[in-house]
């Protein structure tokens, strides 16, 4: 049954429905690469089994987000925390852990936007471990120099058992962070962003630590998509330019990086039986818009239309009703309808 139901989820959250302008056909072979690493067992379900599995009251878990920057994007995008608020929300209510949010200080706003519109309050580190006060948030260095001090000493102040990336961009093999159309966001040429700066340090060195670390993306330039470089760059124009180096133990291609959370978030929720871990329709439209209002901008256009991804923020409420009847249908008692 847990292959059923987490079949049904990831069926869902990676269906394509892009405009003629992207590439196309790109989710099924690094889905089916991603997969494959888990002994060919649906993503979601393997990945909600093992944070079932690593986390317990008061254990930590660093979530990860953050893309887009200034100009066009100064405090990032819709994709991105809404998806690591609702996960948090999931991990915070079932299984009693401390999500942390990580993050650079120009993403703060719409992450701490879209954990509130979720449910959960954003404290410091010590309040949300000690006092059950909700998640916390730890920002990110703003210089390249001091990524790595800062990562050891995050790592060893909050002992996470988790580390989830979702819609965070890593580094390629130039070393360099690329958006999906393999444009560097940094690097010696003068039209990239001086101020971006990779945080991926933090799922190496968890890696290197034997923590637990599961990736969500989109495009293959997210950390994660290391683990299925090969699928990433036959599937992605310029993918050999544009995707990761960083692997994860789990890496989760889904249409937009917000449904892999939910993916996820959902098969949890059918682990535990408790189906009101899914957050409701209502709820995501909630999150988005309250992501949207602090600064998060859809990212085709970087308005701050009622979208994500290109997509109507209705549709993914629409996933979360689909997501919803998964769970709830695979909880119910074994009886059989009459068919004509």
């Amino acid at each position: 049954m847990p292959d059923i139901t987490g079949g049904a989820i990831d069926q869902l959250i990676t269906i394509e429905a892009k405009n003629r302008g992207m590439p196309h056909n790109v989710l099924p072979p690094m889905y089916a690469a991603a997969r494959a690493l888990v002994g060919g067992r649906p993503i979601s379900m393997v990945a909600a089994e093992r944070l079932r599995a690593a986390l317990g009251p008061k254990d930590t878990v660093l979530i990860l987000t953050g893309a887009g920057y200034a100009p066009t994007m100064p405090k990032g995008e819709s994709d991105g925390p809404p998806g690591a608020a609702s996960l948090a929300r999931a991990l915070y209510k079932g299984l009693g852990a401390v999500p942390v949010y990580v993050n650079e200080a120009c993403h703060a706003d719409p992450v701490i936007a879209s954990s509130h519109a979720a449910g959960l309050m954003v404290k410091s580190f010590e309040e949300a471990r000690d006092w059950r006060l909700g998640a916390a948030m730890e920002i990110g260095p703003a210089k390249q120099e001091n990524v790595a001090a800062w990562t050891a000493a995050l790592l060893d102040r909050t002992k996470p058992k988790a580390v989830i990336s979702t819609e965070r961009l890593g580094p390629g093999l130039d070393g360099y962070m690329h958006y999906a159309t393999a444009l560097p966001l940094q690097g010696p040429d003068k039209a990239c962003l001086a101020d971006v700066v990779d945080i991926s340090p933090v799922v190496t060195e968890a890696s290197k630590r034997g923590i637990l670390t599961i990736g969500i993306g989109d495009h293959g330039n997210e950390l994660g998509f290391g683990a299925i470089r090969d699928a990433v760059v036959k599937a992605m124009p310029k993918g050999e330019i544009l995707c990761t180096t960083v692997a994860t133990d789990i890496v989760l291609p889904a249409m937009m990086s917000n449904w892999g959370c939910y993916g996820i978030e959902a098969a949890l929720a059918w682990l535990l039986k408790r189906p009101e871990l899914l957050h409701s329709p209502a709820q995501e439209g909630r999150i988005i818009r309250a992501c949207l209002d602090a600064g998060g901008l859809e990212a085709m256009y970087c308005t701050t239309d009622f979208v994500v991804d290109n997509l109507a923020g209705e549709t993914s409420m629409a996933v979360l009703q689909f997501l919803r009847d998964i769970v709830g249908k695979n909880l119910e008692g074994g009886t059989t309808g009459l068919t004509h």
